[in-house]
């Protein structure tokens, strides 16, 4: 892996860099396995339109300390890292020069389990901090839309990849993954991000 920065991935308004796959296949394989077997897996919970509903994703929340996270109206407690969590934490450091003390975990069974369009500017995170998007499992497309220009950009993230949002991307720019019938395989994905203390 080089450990040049990729080029902005977006237009303008942000950035976004895709730093593609940043760990070998066996390692990702391994890291999958691990995760899926032994992360404390949830179904996530919304709150949409004054209801609450339960997805078919899993989620899970860690952390360097047991930060509370508020996100669709629900509030999650995290749990202390896991070795396989770390391993992975301190490669993306290393690759992105970027520090992290807490990961959002979402597992989709399928492709036809997305995410729709958001962005991530919950009050707890570090205004304009990085977001590092860890991808494992099947390969997926991912989207931004500009909130104004409605502008589109997408990037296909592989098994063992690494995407970093940061600077004013959240401000500005929606992202999700879009629900596919073509996708039959699991994907986890691990965003971490930073936590700023009240």
């Amino acid at each position: 892996m080089s450990n040049q920065t990729p080029n902005n991935f977006l237009p303008f308004d942000g950035t976004v860099h895709y730093y593609g796959v940043v760990m070998d296949d066996a390692l990702a394989c391994e890291l999958f396995n691990e995760l899926y077997e032994h992360i404390e897996w949830q179904h996530d919970e919304a709150v949409m339109f004054g209801k609450r509903i339960i997805t078919k994703r899993k989620v899970a929340w860690y952390a360097s300390e047991p930060f509370t996270y508020t996100y669709s109206r629900t509030t999650k407690t995290a749990k202390p890292w896991t070795p396989a969590l770390l391993t992975i934490k301190e490669l993306i450091e290393h690759a992105s020069g970027e520090t992290y003390n807490a990961c959002l975990l979402n597992l989709y069974h399928t492709g036809e389990e997305g995410m729709a369009w958001h962005n991530d500017s919950e009050k707890e995170l570090k205004k304009h901090g990085a977001i590092a998007s860890v991808s494992l499992g099947a390969e997926r497309k991912f989207a931004f839309k500009h909130r104004e220009t409605q502008e589109k950009v997408e990037v296909w993230l592989e098994n063992g990849s690494l995407l970093i949002m940061k600077d004013e991307t959240q401000d500005h720019w929606l992202h999700r993954l879009p629900p596919t019938k073509k996708v039959h395989e699991p994907r986890i994905n691990l965003t971490f991000r930073t936590i700023e203390k009240n």
